[in-house]
């Protein structure tokens, strides 16, 4: 696709959450002609300052060639395309292209797909890993599957949204599979972290240093790094709450079950973080998992004070 291609397809968006809105940012800023629609209509004006357009109904991106969708669950996800007033409710079709962001489950995935088939047109998995912050800092992965050609055909703006990469792993739902891997991870590694840190500070580490150490070593990561100022100053301003990262916890624990893998850690991670939940931590980011891990140790952790970088900049 052309330079040119690029601006003068019409795009559509819908959500503009922390993620949507940063997302769409993107293309609105790359000088995509872009329409975006959320529930909340002011958490969308910010965008028309970049050159988006601001949608009052969904059926205003009907004429799109290609929709984007970033929500919150497979509800909304439904709701806004496939509802009374749904994107693909509108005299029977939609958009040529839905390139869905989401986080939700296989049957959703594939009962929206048929839906978006059944109106002439045809869907791309996209789910993301990142957060608003990684966003900005140009970082953002996509995974996608879907018909090849048209995943050839959506990735230039994949590819503005996320220039860290836009991977393609196969037909169907099998970017779901990813994702849902993906957030499972998050969970595990993050209840492990919390247990590591809190031995050594116990041991008389200061958390600083004991991370200082891991991530400069094999088993340091990205996330690791990303993780670490809010470990060391417990500053846990939201980028994925609890209730969010729960849900995808089922969501594996689910297609474990589908496809007899036992998943043990996994299990019993979902069932710390709904203790956390119980606890009262459901509007902090989920790596409040170290808190709850120090309760259960005996200890109360203190901000250190200390700066420390995020791995982004």
């Amino acid at each position: 696709m052309s330079a040119e291609n690029l601006k003068t397809a019409r795009l559509g968006w819908i959500g503009a959450g922390r993620m949507g809105f940063e997302m769409a940012g993107k293309l609105a800023k790359a000088g995509c002609d872009i329409t975006v629609w959320n529930r909340t209509r002011s958490k969308a004006e910010p965008l028309a300052a970049h050159g988006a357009k601001i949608a009052e109904k969904i059926e205003d991106l009907a004429g799109c060639d290609i929709v984007f969708t970033m929500l919150a669950s497979d509800r909304d996800l439904k709701e806004v395309l496939l509802g009374s007033q749904g994107l693909y409710r509108q005299n029977g079709r939609g958009p040529r292209i839905l390139v869905d962001s989401t986080s939700i489950s296989l049957e959703c995935s594939a009962e929206i797909r048929a839906a978006v088939a059944r109106s002439g047109s045809r869907m791309l998995a996209a789910p993301v890993s990142g957060n608003a912050k990684v966003i900005k800092a140009g970082k953002l992965s996509i995974v996608t599957s879907g018909p090849r050609e048209l995943f050839e055909e959506c990735r230039p703006f994949l590819e503005l949204i996320a220039p860290n990469g836009a991977s393609y792993v196969g037909e169907g739902e099998l970017a779901r599979i990813a994702k849902i891997c993906h957030n499972v991870l998050l969970g595990v590694v993050t209840q492990s972290l919390s247990e590591i840190t809190v031995l050594a500070e116990k041991a008389g580490l200061p958390r600083h240093a004991f991370l200082d150490f891991i991530n400069n070593s094999v088993a340091g990561s990205v996330f690791t790094r990303y993780k670490t100022p809010a470990f060391v100053n417990l500053d846990f301003k939201v980028t994925f709450t609890p209730t969010l990262l729960r849900k995808d916890m089922d969501l594996g624990l689910d297609a474990g079950r589908r496809y007899e893998v036992p998943m043990p850690l996994a299990s019993a991670t979902r069932d710390l973080i709904q203790t956390q939940m119980g606890h009262g931590y459901t509007e902090q980011d989920f790596s409040t998992l170290l808190l709850m891990q120090a309760k259960a140790s005996g200890i109360e952790l203190k901000p250190e004070n200390v700066e420390v970088a995020d791995g982004l900049s």
